[in-house]
């Protein structure tokens, strides 16, 4: 029970007042906007200009894009490899991973499949922080090189008409129709893909891994799948000899040291020729 009215008004009053509205919010001039930073993206760098509070949570991201698989060179971090191509920089630390760790002397590289679960996670890790994790073996980063071409979107030579594929009868017929058909960003990542797999075939005393065997096991991950399985196999099968005749070419043309791909990594093999193994070069270094 109440002792008197004055209480009453007082409980009125309080519930008055909180039942009244926020007080409307106020927008500033234009001229009142602070400049704190300007931020630019750079693809062979990432994030310039990045405020110092910040940068600790935006390094984390390799690139403009959130995942590492299935988007398209141009919003990737990129760098430049020892000829001179512009690739994805996630490409060459899974590329140096392998070499020092013996992958191109390991048996059935590129061929033998990883266990599912291993790569998934390491998907995951690359998805989330650009760096390769500790504990995956050499058929795991493998496996994650084929599957970034393979979720490239539009695929790295579905621009190469079958009709013209087919009529390539020699390795220079290969280069030649590749550099006329493949945009500058694309003939740099085949360029780079030919000359690993070279580094493959170069030691199949080891690996068992010649270069049609590489061709084979690359070939269909370079195009779009098909809706049409029967005409997706059979241009994977001219696609494979294709990448042969550029694996033959890039042999022919880069003479690596075997010491050199434990020593140097991922850019050992590629600067040992100035010369382009597959597409003349497109989006290299100037």
């Amino acid at each position: 029970m109440h002792g008197g009215g004055d209480d009453d008004d007082d409980d009125g009053d309080l519930v008055d007042h909180r039942r009244q509205p926020p007080p409307p919010m106020e927008i500033g001039w234009p001229t009142d906007v602070r400049h704190v930073a300007h931020v630019t993206f750079d693809r062979f760098h990432g994030f310039r200009g990045v405020p110092e509070e910040l940068r600790p949570e935006v390094e984390l991201s390799p690139s403009a894009s959130k995942t590492v698989f299935g988007v398209s060179t141009e919003s990737m971090q990129c760098s430049y490899d020892g000829r001179g191509n512009s690739v994805p920089t996630i490409l060459l630390h899974l590329q140096r991973r392998l070499y020092d760790q013996g992958g191109l002397a390991t048996e059935g590289i590129f061929r033998i499949t990883a266990e599912a679960g291993q790569e998934q996670r390491a998907r995951d890790q690359l998805n989330a922080s650009g760096v390769v994790p500790d504990g995956v073996d050499v058929h795991c980063l493998a496996g994650l090189i084929k599957a970034w071409f393979r979720e490239l979107p539009g695929g790295l030579l579905d621009a190469l008409p079958a009709d013209e594929v087919v009529r390539c009868q020699t390795e220079d017929d290969c280069a030649r129709l590749c550099a006329a058909r493949l945009t500058p960003p694309k003939a740099a990542l085949l360029d780079w893909a030919v000359s690993l797999m070279a580094d493959v075939a170069r030691e199949e005393k080891d690996n068992k891994m010649g270069t049609r065997n590489v061709a084979m096991v690359f070939a269909p991950n370079m195009l779009t799948q098909s809706v049409d399985p029967l005409t997706a196999l059979k241009y994977a099968v001219q696609v494979m000899n294709l990448l042969n005749m550029l694996i033959e070419r890039a042999l022919k043309h880069q003479q690596p040291s075997p010491a050199d791909h434990g020593r140097h990594g991922a850019s050992s093999s590629s600067s040992s020729s100035s010369s382009s193994a597959a597409a003349g070069g497109g989006g290299r270094r100037p």
